[in-house]
């Protein structure tokens, strides 16, 4: 695909490597680390969450221009539906807040921006 003047293309492949970083620290560092207990429930509901928002990333690009707000708007849902569970994590002590803030002012946040960026484009440009 060859990006267009405003690069909305190229935010979407940007998405993919960012999220998977994402994706990776909160696997490693986060949900390994939970306690037993709640690594088998909000650690599972935490990965579901993450794995179903990976495959509608990746879903994105494949779809025709029109469909893909739908798709965004869902990746954004499902963004913030971990931070709020991030947030149940940080409550109960169950993560540091050095942690929790690198994953919500850095990880999360890049994704959110460039998710926002996407979402804005396609709102402005593909209305019927």
């Amino acid at each position: 695909m060859i990006p267009n003047q405003s690069g909305s293309i190229k935010q979407e492949l940007v998405l993919i490597p960012k999220f998977e970083k994402y994706m990776e620290y909160m696997l490693e560092v986060i949900l390994l680390r939970l306690p037993r207990t709640e690594k088998f429930s909000i650690g599972t509901e935490y990965k579901l969450i993450m794995y179903d928002t990976f495959r509608d990333i990746m879903f994105i690009e494949k779809i025709m221009r029109k469909d893909r707000l739908y798709y965004l708007n869902k990746i954004d849902a499902n963004l913030n539906t971990q931070r709020a569970l991030l947030r149940i994590m940080k409550k109960y002590k169950w993560i540091d807040e050095k942690r929790f803030d690198y994953v919500m002012n850095s990880l999360i946040r890049e994704v959110g921006m460039i998710l926002g960026g996407l979402i804005k484009y396609y709102a402005k440009n593909c209305q019927k």
